[in-house]
């Protein structure tokens, strides 16, 4: 199959001014991203989260390895036709209204008329800002302007949607705007890549997760096994007496009240996980 992101021992290094050898930023990083998926790589700053993203994206020139976009290698134009960005620190400019921001990046993807006007009300009405539309993005807050980015990340109508920390700096109202906005681009079938420090969103919003650290992939995988404990097993018992709790998962079966709803391993937290594997990885 295709996936919609296909990194491969990607590694990106940089020769800082007054460093003798290069500095590596991505160490032979891979993963991969299926259609409709949203997938979130967590790491600390510096770990190469934004590095890994700019080279899937052409914006830094890879050193080794290899990316691709729903088969097509990136560093080809048209492979990123159908991709949607929002930087970290977006840049607007501050005299446009919502509406007219819009407008300018609609006419870039070469939308014009009705088309460029309907596409502008959807994305308006999309992102909650309908009746910011007609203010400058000088007066709007941190969070009404990662939602506009977001609104002009998605203009092309794009299949996959590539987010860099967006929520950095938003308030907990704003952060759980854009976290539904986030489900609502999965529930329409489109792939978001995700990349944030703030585990506890990634958790509410993420089918796969990756842990960067220092430059290198240190876990990969479903959401629901990273966070399940392999050491640990756990039962839950409907009605049950404190005598059967006692006689363990054996016994369960022949009592007549007791009703075994689920068995499996407890899960632990993003938070927790994360830590676990990057504390062995760290510099004393």
């Amino acid at each position: 199959m295709d996936y919609a992101v296909e990194i491969r021992d990607l590694v990106k290094e940089f020769r800082p001014a007054g460093r003798k050898q290069p500095l590596r930023a991505v160490d032979r990083v891979s993963l991969t991203i299926a259609p409709g998926e949203v997938y979130g790589l967590i790491g600390p700053n510096g770990s190469g989260k934004s590095t890994t993203m700019k080279a899937l994206l052409g914006l830094v020139q890879p050193d080794a390895g290899s990316c691709r976009i729903f088969g097509n290698d990136s560093l080809v134009v048209d492979s990123r036709q159908e991709v949607g960005f929002l930087p970290e620190n977006p840049y607007f400019y501050k005299h446009l209204s919502g509406a007219e921001t819009l407008r300018f990046y609609g006419k870039l993807c070469g939308l014009r008329g009705a088309v460029l006007d309907g596409r502008v009300k959807e994305l308006l009405a999309l992102v909650g800002l309908e009746g910011a539309g007609d203010r400058r993005l000088g007066g709007y807050s941190k969070g009404m302007l990662q939602r506009i980015g977001l609104a002009q990340a998605l203009v092309q109508e794009p299949r996959l949607v590539i987010l860099d920390e967006p929520t950095a700096g938003v308030d907990p109202i704003g952060s759980r705007q854009i976290r539904d906005l986030i489900l609502d681009l999965k529930s329409r079938g489109i792939t978001v890549f995700l990349c944030s420090h703030l585990l506890e969103q990634v958790q509410e919003v993420c089918d796969r997760v990756g842990i960067i650290f220092r430059g290198r992939m240190v876990k990969d995988g479903p959401l629901d096994e990273l966070l399940a404990l392999s050491d640990q097993s756990e039962l839950v018992l409907r009605d049950a007496s404190p005598e059967l709790l006692e006689k363990i998962r054996a016994l369960v079966a022949a009592d007549g009240r007791a009703e075994l709803l689920r068995s499996g391993r407890p899960r632990t937290t993003l938070e927790s996980l994360f830590l676990r594997e990057t504390a062995d990885r760290a510099e004393p």
